[in-house]
């Protein structure tokens, strides 16, 4: 009979290879699913490689698609640091979308103060956004799973409303969508490429949140609430105006990625300016142990996924639940790496 125990301590090797092995193994058993469904796993792995890094167009789409990866997952890695479970990530993308689609078409704004009027209204939109979790679980101990994950789906119907109601493009053939932004309201273009410059942006966050977290007297104390709540209430440490600050700067965080969206791919706000980003930054903030260069590392190794993954549909006729699989795999399996490394197994002898 096997039971777990508590682990006294775990090894900083264990704790650093456990994911990396949880991916694999995710690998390995989404194989196998693909081995029932026909396909060869070998072939279907190196297709995905060759889609999304084996040319210039490939690597560049890669990296387009980790953008918004990367700054959602900035902001939930943020917030797992002090124990908080941000799962409202794709909604604040979207009130994100909203506020900078508001300054590109309606604030009036022109030339070069633009982008940064839409980059600023975005950061604003979705750290208010998370902001109502964060009061209320500060003030009244609402659960912030809960109230940030329904928001998501209040925001995604507020741009519904918008793209089918007050803001929809008269001259858009009756699709959902607002008029396109003006040319000082987009972000530039790389090498003929659709990436742009807010993959820069992202990088330049991932340095910011890494030194805001890891060499400021603010990420110091976000650290003590995560591990002790009463070592910090001991410390004099403001719990509860930590928590909506840390809430806010994670929905921030994600609003920006809403505005990378829309300035730099879509040129609109339209219906699914998220592809799930959200939800996919969960998986990128567990997988980075809340690191913000780790953010920066798996974002782009999810993105290799996502960008590969349409080659499944392409080349090999598979649907794209194939790529929800991967990735909830990848969930399923991380949780366990972290499960394992806070526990082990312990082989108890029966009693003769």
């Amino acid at each position: 009979m096997i039971k777990f125990e508590k682990r006294k301590s775990t090894s900083k090797l264990f704790k650093t290879s456990a994911p990396f092995l949880a991916v694999l193994l995710a690998l390995i058993t989404a194989g196998f699913i693909l081995l029932f469904a026909g396909v060869n796993p070998i072939k279907a792995y190196s297709g995905m490689l060759q889609e999304s890094l084996g040319s210039a167009f490939g690597i560049s789409e890669t990296l387009l698609k980790s953008t918004p990866l990367i700054l959602t997952g900035l902001g939930v890695s943020l917030a797992f640091r002090m124990k908080l479970w941000n799962i409202g990530a794709d909604g604040q993308l979207h009130m994100g979308a909203i506020g900078a689609t508001w300054v590109a078409l309606y604030s009036g704004l022109q030339g070069v103060f633009m982008l940064p009027a839409m980059f600023l209204a975005s950061f604003i939109m979705g750290g208010l956004w998370a902001g109502v979790a964060g009061v209320l679980k500060a003030k009244i101990r609402v659960n912030e799973i809960i109230v940030t994950l329904l928001m998501n789906y209040i925001a995604i119907s507020i741009v519904s409303f918008l793209v089918y109601g007050p803001w929809k493009d008269p001259n858009g053939h009756n699709f959902p969508l607002t008029a396109q932004f003006a040319d000082f309201a987009r972000l530039t273009s790389f090498f003929n490429t659709r990436l742009h410059t807010g993959f820069l942006l992202a990088i330049v966050l991932v340095f910011i949140m890494y030194i805001l977290m890891e060499k400021t007297l603010w990420g110091y104390e976000i650290k003590v609430i995560g591990n002790n709540q009463n070592a910090a209430k001991y410390a004099g440490i403001k719990i509860d105006r930590s928590i909506i600050g840390v809430l806010f700067l994670s929905g921030a965080l994600a609003g920006v990625a809403g505005f990378s969206e829309v300035a730099g791919v879509q040129f609109r706000l339209q219906e699914g300016v998220s592809s799930g980003y959200g939800y996919t930054a969960i998986i990128v903030a567990w997988l980075a142990g809340r690191s913000a260069i780790g953010v920066l590392v798996v974002s782009i190794i999810m993105s290799i996924i996502l960008v590969g993954g349409d080659s499944l549909q392409i080349l090999m006729q598979l649907p794209v639940a194939f790529v929800n699989l991967f990735q909830g795999l990848i969930l399923f399996f991380i949780l366990a790496s972290e499960f394992f490394i806070a526990n082990k197994p312990v082989l108890l002898r029966s009693k003769q």
